[in-house]
């Protein structure tokens, strides 16, 4: 993936340029690139789009540009690419794939050459970053946006200005001059570019030329700004009209060659060679110089602490950066292993007896004792500028003697724990590679003629090293001792995960020895549960999970990923209201399903899963029961829950919808893992469970697989409940896709299913299901009379909830048969019922079909009261698909109160929202808004083009009802227009399509008549 902002905002996946949506869409995008790794808070993206006066819409507006955004890169396979954080969102990309930061990557490079002598380098880096920028971001029209791009423009000139500067030093002014002169017409008042055009037109022998430069550009401060030029203009000015000497062209500088300089005694450079194939990190190691290098007056040591998990590179980083800083410590560099991961540790006494020696003291004068080795060693250090490298540090207390005291020094740290007891410490963190730093290292370390031969199989191989860079360096390594090797032959050995370990090793490198070294020093808890984690196939592990592993209090378990990140055998994905997620890197999973094979035994392994698997079916049903108010409208299995107390779930829980979010991928991998494993109660029980999140966020892959998989578990197993629950619920997706004829044969097998096997709650949903259908299509009186079966099984079974949505259902069908009066009276009951329940998604969809009813009464204000509270309670549960017909209907009372301009927004919404979540129903319902607001603007035309549009579409979604309401609007739009003929078309159409139609809804239709 390649992704530019210095310029249009573009992203290019695999040489294709991506639609990245609307405006809207994008301008959160190129807000989410510019902090790229950071976290970008909702109310800044609010104020990208909509400045300082956001809509109440506004955070659900971000919310379904993020999604969107998702979906897109999820297709093009980057699915986790942006993450939600408590406060906000991340998008995660590697530097070399964006072009603002290759930008940056270069110009540190090119800053670090000039430092070290290497003009023509810098000049070479500060071009090709320069090469890079346009007009950053143009078309975002944001003024945030704008205002960051203003930032980038004053940097990016400045770049331009250091380079302008080292060309001048190496004598190019005969060329520079066109450059200068151009960026002086652009930059008027920066003085800085006046004066390198003044020196290069005098070097070039153009004296007169260099001085009208100076009058112009004091005329043009003194007009515009009341200043004259600043004072080392002014001394150019004169050197230029008395040729002083100093202004010639310097001599460029020597190249750096030879040996270098023999080391006096007493200035020890113990660093290790430098990494020759050292790959990737430019944007680690430009931070750690610059945090060692960059400030000089501060009165601590400036210490870097570099963690990360075994093998992803800490030393290498720390030698190679240590190598590029080493001139800035002219008295020398220390380094030493402490082994920390080892036991036993290198105790600090022993780092400083080496250390004391080989800054010169004789060994006979070495104290014995640690604080008194330390105060010497702090004292040998008081007036030197040196660089002391602590490589594999175990624990904070082995490195707090080996900090000098003087802040001329500074110290770099690796460790695979964190370090966050080290007063001042800077920490940097390091990850595993990306798909390209992966490639980048095969490359060189195994050829690059091979690995280029094979692209594919080396991304496989990569893949399969987990982009680790030691794991790559093994593979790397054994591919360069075997040239008869081919990649594919590598890929299908370590293809075996049971052999995997055993492959990845070389010489004295190995994973396995790498991993095992910090899980032996580690409790006998955490190990347990890191072996326990890797028998689930969860991508991520919340507290709740490690909990349910052990079987201990939720607490205990939290203190225990502590333990395995702080020792970076897990990691954290992300934290969401303050709950942290965890993952295991590929490696580590591999190394600990060796371990629980050994340590644990199958039946141990089965009983582990099944009670993980049951408390995710527990607090999924919690969570349903907290956003519905009950655990309503649901049929469930036997199998078995997670002894947890209502309060202990709600604080693990939170927000329903919001932990439905956060635990969508384990839900998906847990039924998975439920079929395979045979427990199959708690696997549909769990899809089913799991339609709580499906539905509401429009996950409608994850719904069709997840069920999929269950309704096979359920056959296999003759589980005859299990069987009715998918088709039901597959029939209820099949629905909202609006797939109709699939979606009736789904829930007549559900309701015949349900009904053998005596599930009373079970047949009413699919009964209601059908009359939805039945409904669709036009036959009222059979839909009806299917509501009012359903509804008397759900007073029969208490289901209050269920009961709300069936009166709501009838009283829609009242509406579509023209009376609205007793629909009012249905709805009332139906609210009514809902509130009792608790219910306030159901109370919601009652709500804006009550405000409905009075749209057909034509009582206007109570309809937008009904609307609004509706719309206020949809965007709160962040319902997309409830609030695109919540705006559709108010839209349509905006219309006939005559207030067009809030209708046209509503509408505007709406149509956004229903493209977004792809329901077709509600995208229809749109376009007859925009039909009746052209008609009540007298725009016939565009009145006739909207309702186009929707009966365009419900021929593709086969929506009997809805197509023949659109043709009836149609012949009135187009007797309106004159058009006689076309009126009469439609309104045959209609009629023929009515048909097998209930006969009230033919008398409506022949009521319009032309």
């Amino acid at each position: 993936m390649e992704i530019r902002i210095l310029g249009s905002l573009e992203i290019i996946v695999e040489g294709r340029r991506l639609d990245l949506g609307s405006p809207r869409q994008q301008t959160v995008l190129a807000v989410l690139l510019l902090e790229a790794g950071r976290v970008v808070s909702v109310r800044r993206l609010m104020e990208a789009i909509y400045d300082d006066d956001p809509p109440a819409t506004s955070r659900a507006q971000i919310q379904i540009c993020i999604s969107a955004l998702r979906r897109l890169f999820g297709a093009y396979g980057y699915p986790g690419i942006i993450t939600t954080e408590s406060q906000g969102y991340i998008f995660h990309c590697d530097d070399q794939q964006v072009d603002a930061q290759r930008f940056r990557r270069l110009a540190a490079e090119a800053r670090v050459a000039r430092d070290e002598g290497q003009l023509d380098d810098a000049v070479h880096k500060y071009r090709e970053a320069l090469a890079l920028c346009t007009e950053p971001l143009e078309g975002i029209e944001s003024r945030l946006v704008r205002s960051a791009v203003t930032r980038f423009a004053e940097w990016q000139i400045t770049i331009n200005e250091d380079c302008i500067e080292l060309e001048l030093q190496l004598g190019r002014h005969r060329e520079l001059v066109a450059e200068i002169t151009e960026l002086v017409e652009r930059h008027p008042l920066r003085e800085r570019l006046r004066g390198q055009l003044m020196t290069a037109l005098y070097r070039s022998g153009r004296q007169a030329e260099a001085l009208q430069v100076y009058q112009h550009t004091r005329e043009t401060m003194i007009e515009q700004l009341g200043l004259e030029p600043n004072e080392g203009l002014r001394q150019l000015h004169q050197a230029i009209l008395t040729s002083d000497e100093s202004l010639n062209a310097p001599p460029p500088p020597p190249p750096v060659r030879g040996s270098p300089p023999p080391v006096p005694l007493g200035m020890p450079r113990l660093l290790p060679s430098d990494i020759a194939d050292f790959t990737g990190r430019g944007q680690q190691v430009e931070l750690i110089r610059r945090l060692l290098t960059s400030d000089r007056s501060q009165l601590a040591v400036p210490v870097v602490a570099i963690s990360g998990k075994p093998g992803v590179g800490k030393t290498a980083l720390a030698v190679h950066t240590s190598h590029l800083i080493a001139d800035q410590f002219p008295d020398g560099q220390l380094f030493a292993d402490l082994h920390g991961a080892a036991s036993p540790t290198i105790h600090p006494k022993q780092v400083l007896e080496r250390f004391l020696r080989a800054l010169g003291m004789p060994g006979t004068e070495i104290p014995d004792g640690l604080e008194e080795r330390a105060e010497v060693y702090r004292t040998m250090l008081s007036s030197r500028r040196m660089l002391i490298v602590l490589d594999d540090v175990g624990t904070e207390s082995q490195v707090l003697p080996l900090v000098p005291g003087y802040p001329g020094c500074a110290v770099i740290v690796t460790s695979r724990s964190r370090l966050v007891g080290l007063p001042g410490a800077m920490p940097v963190e390091i990850k595993t590679f990306d798909s390209q730093q992966s490639i980048n290292l095969l490359k060189r370390i195994a050829g690059s003629a091979r690995i280029q031969a094979g692209p594919e199989p080396a991304a496989a191989l990569a893949q399969l090293c987990g982009h680790l860079p030691l794991a790559l360096r093994i593979a790397g390594a054994r591919l360069a001792a075997r040239p008869n090797w081919t990649i594919d032959h590598l890929v299908e050995r370590l293809a075996d995960e049971a052999r995997r370990l055993d492959e990845l090793r070389y010489g004295e490198m190995g994973i396995r020895a790498s991993l095992a070294l910090t899980y032996e020093s580690m409790s006998e808890p955490a190990r347990r549960l890191l072996r326990r984690l890797a028998i689930l196939d969860f991508t991520h592990y919340s507290g709740w999970t490690a909990a349910a592993l052990l079987d201990v209090p939720l607490s205990a378990a939290e203190d225990l990923l502590d333990d395995l990140s702080d020792a970076q055998l897990i990691e954290i994905s992300d934290t969401e209201d303050g709950q942290a997620r965890y993952h295991l890197h590929e490696l580590t999973r591999v190394f600990a399903r060796e371990r629980v094979a050994a340590e644990e035994s199958p039946a141990e392994r089965k009983d582990e899963i099944t009670r993980v698997l049951s408390a995710l079916l527990t607090l999924a049903q919690q969570a349903h029961s907290l956003e519905y108010g009950g655990d309503y409208v649901q049929v469930h299995s036997a199998a078995p829950r997670w002894p947890a107390t209502p309060e202990q779930m709600e604080t693990i829980i939170g927000i329903p919808m919001q932990w439905f979010e956060r635990e969508r991928t384990t839900l998906v991998s847990a039924i998975r893992q439920a079929a395979r494993a045979g427990l199959v109660e708690l696997c549909w029980d769990l899809a089913l469970t799991s339609v709580t999140l499906f539905e509401a966020r429009i996950y409608y892959d994850d719904w069709r697989l997840t069920h999929e998989v269950a309704l096979e578990a359920a056959r296999q197993a003759g589980d005859v409940r299990g069987q009715a629950a998918m088709l039901y619920s597959l029939g209820s997706l099949l629905s909202a896709e609006q797939r109709f004829h699939d979606a009736r044969r789904c829930f007549e097998s559900a309701a015949e299913m349900f009904q053998a096997e005596g599930n009373s709650q079970g047949e009413a949903l699919a009964i209601r299901d059908l009359a939805f259908l039945d409904r669709m299509y036009g036959r009222l009186s059979t839909a009806e009379a299917g509501y009012r079966r359903a509804l008397k099984i759900f007073h029969a079974t208490e289901d209050l909830a269920a009961a709300a949505f069936v009166l709501h259902s009838l009283a829609r069908t009242r509406l579509e048969s023209g009376d609205p009066e007793e629909a009012k009276r249905l709805l009332d009951e139906a609210l009514r019922l809902s509130r009792a329940a608790g219910s306030k998604r159901v109370e919601a969809q009652v709500l804006c079909w009550l405000g409905d009813a009075h749209l057909h009464a034509g009582e206007f204000s109570c309809a937008v009261d009904a609307l609004q509270l509706s719309l206020t309670m949809v965007r709160a549960m962040g319902d997309p698909i409830g609030e695109a017909y919540a705006l559709y209907e108010l839209a349509i009372a905006r219309v006939r109160c005559g207030e067009l301009s809030d209708a046209a927004t509503a509408l505007a919404q709406c149509l956004e929202l229903a493209s977004t979540t792809r329901s077709r129903l509600a995208e229809v319902k749109g376009f007859t808004g925009l039909s009746e607001l052209a008609s009540a603007r007298g725009e016939t035309d565009k009145a006739i083009h909207h309702l186009d549009q929707a009966l365009a579409l419900c021929r593709k979604i086969h929506a009997p009802l809805y197509e023949v309401r659109v043709l009836t609007q149609l012949s009135e739009a187009h007797t309106i227009a004159g058009d006689q003929a076309a009126a009469e078309r439609a309104l045959a159409e209609a009629l023929s399509l009515a048909a097998e139609m209930d006969p009230v809804v033919q008398s409506q239709i022949r009521s319009c008549k032309p």
